[in-house]
């Protein structure tokens, strides 16, 4: 043997650990992708509860309860709550509006206590919140997107106190406002004649664990055929929510361990497709979590890993059942954002512990991209991790330019700075996916025509024209339409995605200007009335959004 083939066969055995040790961890992809842009360092409230309007504005607030913030109330105005339990007058506000365009803040004012409260957007653009702690578990307060606007307590108009609940826009507009902390039941905002009363939901007091619940904020998702998708603790049932009657119960998680809060796993409802089919499919993916027994155990000290799977489900089948995944990082108290392109980020969180004051441990900087479509062994791609610690109660919500938009991480009871593990934080940035690079410029389409904010009726056809610099693969071309939820707890409520079905082929009407026609949903069980944001994406590059309006 030569010395050549020894020093050969010698560089081959040395690599050979590598070598596997790669080859293991192919599928978990570690590209390393997006950017992160600190926005604002301060923005006086920390961004428990996030929500983007119509015009561009995120609605953000904490709790009234946590003593003063860092953002005093405008004009001198105060606000005077007796029942308040930390300030009977408090000059200080508690939400705020971020204007995206100019990065910077408005504070607003709310008077009732609205810590773990929940919200959707109505069918006007308008932000209707429901529930939270102590003076405001049975208040609904609204918001509208304008400039000068601040929050309108509505009063008591909830029967069932609210905290922890979880809502839905339905096909008439209507939320749904399901459960809670000792609420095992659901009731309608606005009520009617028929919808004046709670309804029972035994499922929910089937899930509630002893001294944990693991059911809060459960996971509520609109099923193609009407009927609501509602998964709580390790299981699921299909409520048809007009007769009050459990239409299915779907197999347990695979595991068995919790995935809502205060486990505080994520979900979303995957893009919805072929919308002209005569059967349209749906998915669902749960993702993180921490075992069961968690939250006894680190209020103790003792701080179990989080949960690495993810379990997918397709709630339209006859008889389903749920397929499992290994993410990269095992994670508590992620938020899963649907991306302009159908793919879905999973940010924020830690990797041991659970939600509550003070009771996790091990940051999970890193977001990962999944993307659903790929073959099952590449799915997951590791990003680039940011430098603040998102924990408790830490949100993020998409933005129309494609940016993700990341607050909040306060996990003490009060605005504690210093001397503490993880200090409440009061920043706002932005995590960039790597489809806004520089280098797909050229690759980005940019819509020049409808106009944004235009209203539309279900199943109308409508011509959208847009530019693209480079040369553009027309069979690579799609339009989505995502509706921005409500993002609290690790979940973000009514967040959808439909891709529009083509009328006909992508044309070229200019230079580098092409149209595409699309036809909107036939009706509101597939997108329920309301503002969307609608992209054109090319080659998964995703334009600057529109804002459409269904009704």
């Amino acid at each position: 043997m030569t010395i050549r083939i020894k020093v050969f066969l010698f560089f081959i055995l040395w690599q050979l650990p590598l070598f596997l040790l790669l080859s293991c961890q192919s599928n978990l992809a570690y590209a390393a992708g997006g950017k992160w842009q600190l926005l604002m360092s301060n923005i006086g409230i920390s961004a428990m509860h996030i929500q983007l309007l119509n015009n561009d504005r995120v609605i953000m607030y904490d709790r009234t309860d946590f003593g003063p913030s860092n953002i005093s109330l405008p004009d001198g105005k105060c606000r005077n709550n007796p029942n308040d339990l930390a300030l009977k007058v408090d000059c200080t506000a508690h939400s705020v509006e971020y204007d995206v365009s100019t990065n910077s803040v408005r504070p607003l004012m709310v008077q009732t206590d609205v810590w773990c409260s929940s919200g959707s957007v109505n069918s006007d653009g308008s932000l209707v919140q429901t529930g939270g702690f102590n003076d405001g578990e049975h208040m609904v307060r609204v918001v509208k997107p304008c400039s000068t606007c601040d929050w309108q307590e509505m009063g008591n108009n909830l029967i069932q106190s609210r905290w922890y609940s979880t809502n839905h826009i339905l096909p008439d507009g209507r939320q749904i406002i399901i459960g809670g902390r000792k609420a095992f039941n659901y009731e309608f905002y606005p009520k009617t004649a028929s919808t004046s009363n709670v309804f029972s939901l035994p499922f929910l007091q089937q899930t509630n664990n002893p001294r944990e619940e693991n059911n809060l904020f459960p996971f509520v998702f609109l099923n193609v055929d009407g009927n609501l998708f509602i998964f709580a603790n390790d299981r699921a049932i299909l409520l048809d929510y007009k007769t009050n009657t459990v239409v299915k119960t779907f197999p347990q998680i695979p595991g068995g361990d919790p995935r809502n809060y205060p486990s505080s796993g994520s979900a979303v409802l995957l893009p919805l497709k072929n919308l002209r089919s005569q059967t349209v499919q749906a998915e669902v993916l749960v993702c993180g979590g921490a075992p069961r027994g968690s939250y006894p155990k680190a209020d103790k000290g003792e701080f179990l890993g989080a949960l690495n799977t993810c379990g997918r489900i397709t709630i339209t089948d006859p008889n389903p059942q749920w397929t499992m995944e290994t993410m990269p990082l095992a994670r508590t108290m992620g938020d899963m954002v649907i991306l302009p392109n159908g793919n879905v980020l999973i940010i924020n969180g830690a990797a041991s512990g659970t939600a509550g004051w003070q009771i996790a441990r091990n940051p999970v900087l890193s977001p990962v991209i999944y993307r659903p479509d790929n073959p099952s062994d590449s799915r997951f791609e590791v990003q680039n991790p940011n430098a603040i610690p998102r924990m408790y109660h830490s949100t993020a919500v998409l933005l129309r330019d494609g940016r993700v938009l990341v607050g909040g991480s306060n996990p003490n009871e009060l605005y504690n700075f210093t001397g503490v593990l993880f200090p409440t934080d009061l920043s706002l940035e932005a995590f960039s996916p790597s489809y806004l690079d520089q280098e797909s410029a050229n690759l980005r389409p940019r819509i020049i025509s409808p106009a944004s904010h235009l209203k539309y009726t279900y199943g109308q056809r409508v011509d959208i024209r847009f530019t693209a610099s480079g040369l553009l693969n027309t069979d690579l071309v799609k339009v989505t339409m995502v509706a921005p939820g409500f993002n609290t707890h690790s979940f973000t409520m009514n967040q959808r995605m439909l891709v529009l079905p083509r009328s006909g082929m992508v044309r070229q009407v200019g230079r580098f200007v092409y149209q595409i026609s699309c036809v909107f949903p036939k009706s509101g069980i597939f997108a329920p009335p309301g503002y969307y944001l609608l992209f054109v994406v090319h080659q998964d590059i995703p334009s600057e959004a529109i804002w459409v309006r269904i009704q």
